[in-house]
């Protein structure tokens, strides 16, 4: 048996800063004794609540369960040790798979080297059984693994998740600079919407945030769209189990009021994009977008505004970010009266232009970038 098979324990990754609230996701998607540790979160689940997760989590990027524990102190005992795993329930001739790797503090020292003696040690495992080996593939391969050694200790994973969740399927279009469907999906939850005021964002790009606030009051799974699944490679994959998952999820999703949901953008191929992107998604066709700057709205009051302003030194107009925000605070201030704007910052130096004093604020990463999400109160 596999080590997830005897303590149906688990790994969830997530970014730096949203541990507490991924706590809460897992702790309402059905999951016990969660413990946080660095970039994730340790849980335990049943067959059913672990497909829930992998299916409905907003947050986490990765689930992964944990094949093989042990002590490694070189690559040589790392291929012996990883060549005795029964690979064959896991793997077949036809199966494709791919390897990651992270070595910290071990006498392994390079991550890459140590995913190549696994490599083969499952192809020589294989080539000597059946004169054969399956085939690696780094882009999109049927089984995921993942090598974990820190401090001599290594422990074998498989990606339950079959590859990162933050790719939801929805962005068939972007802009520069697109915003992690994560982390989006973290900043709606941080505003608690309920949809008892509107929610606009009157620099949308892509859509992301729109898009997230979407699935988030539809209460569309966040996978919704997500072809297939690393779990259903487990040897103990129960496929009626998921179709009873699914189903139950998918019969939760409800429409949204029209008018609630809105984005704007100066750029029409931003329009464009977030068009094609909402569409893909149930009840998108719900949404209002158009093609206008914020400076031409005469009125966002009473209303929750969520964006991500651009950070770049210049925007395509010519227009330096500068200017922006301070029209942009210039406009929170005097035109949008009785909302509340949440604002994430891709550079901190930025909240200093806006002109505006927040009520709080909370770092949060955007992939390997650090920004900051800012409320401002505006009465």
């Amino acid at each position: 048996m596999f080590t997830y098979q005897k303590t149906n324990r688990y790994f969830a990754q997530i970014a730096s800063g949203l541990e507490e609230l991924g706590a809460t996701e897992l702790s309402e998607l059905g999951a016990t004794d969660t413990k946080p540790a660095f970039r994730g979160i340790y849980f335990d689940a049943d067959k059913e609540t672990l497909y829930r997760i992998n299916y409905m989590s907003r947050l986490f990027t990765t689930v992964l369960a944990p094949l093989l524990r042990f002590d490694c102190h070189s690559t040589k005992y790392l291929y012996k040790t990883a060549k005795k795993i029964n690979w064959q329930d896991l793997l077949t001739l036809d199966t494709t798979f791919a390897i990651s790797a992270n070595v910290t503090h071990s006498r392994i020292r390079h991550s890459q080297y140590a995913a190549q003696c696994m490599k083969d040690a499952i192809v020589d495992l294989f080539r000597d059984k059946t004169g054969k080996r399956p085939s690696v593939d780094t882009k999109d391969p049927d089984v995921r693994l993942n090598l974990h050694v820190e401090n001599n200790k290594a422990t074998i994973y498989l990606d339950t998740s079959g590859g990162s969740l933050h790719r939801r399927g929805y962005r068939k279009e972007s802009v520069e600079a697109p915003m992690q469907e994560t982390l989006a999906a973290a900043i709606i939850r941080l505003c608690a919407w309920d949809g008892s005021t509107p929610l606009v964002d009157p620099m949308c790009g892509s859509g992301t945030l729109i898009s997230e606030a979407l699935m988030h009051f539809c209460r569309i799974p966040a996978a919704y769209l997500r072809p297939r699944f690393g779990f259903e490679s487990m040897p103990d994959f129960d496929a009626k189990t998921w179709k009873k998952v699914k189903k139950e999820c998918d019969g939760r999703i409800c429409p949204i009021p029209e008018g609630i949901l809105r984005g704007s953008d100066l750029s029409k191929k931003s329009i464009s994009a977030a068009k094609s992107n909402i569409s893909a998604l149930p009840h998108g066709d719900m949404v209002h977008l158009q093609t206008t700057g914020f400076q031409q709205i005469n009125d966002l009051g009473n209303s929750l505004i969520v964006s991500n302003p651009p950070y770049g030194i210049r925007l395509n107009s010519g227009k330096p970010v500068k200017v922006l925000l301070n029209e942009l605070g210039s406009f929170l201030k005097h035109r949008c009266t009785g909302s509340n704007a949440y604002l994430y910052f891709g550079k901190k130096e930025m909240l200093k232009q806006i002109g505006l004093r927040p009520s709080w604020k909370k770092d949060l990463m955007n992939g390997g970038l650090k920004g900051v999400l800012v409320k401002y109160e505006l009465y």
